[in-house]
């Protein structure tokens, strides 16, 4: 048997604190929720940061080295020329 069945029903506006429970852990819980999205969306804009600057240094040391090599050719391709000719 419930209590207001044995005592009868409450006053109006009286609180049992069930709705308040509620409320908190509800807002608590949309609280943490943001707050793991907001972490989450933060992390990967830092791995986005970090993977764009690997990407940018491997993509210069692809054109020095590329340019190394090409500096190396020509001078290989003049000095067979001058023994050639």
């Amino acid at each position: 048997m419930r209590t207001d069945e044995l005592i009868g029903p409450l006053p109006q506006g009286h609180f049992t604190g069930r709705r308040k429970d509620t409320t908190l852990k509800t807002k608590s819980n949309e609280v943490r929720a943001r707050a793991e999205a907001s972490f989450k969306k933060e992390e990967r804009a830092k791995e986005g940061a970090r993977a764009m600057m690997e990407y940018q240094a491997n993509s210069r040391m692809v054109r020095e080295k590329t340019e190394r090599l090409k500096a190396l050719r020509l001078a290989k391709e003049a000095a067979d020329k001058e023994r050639a000719g």
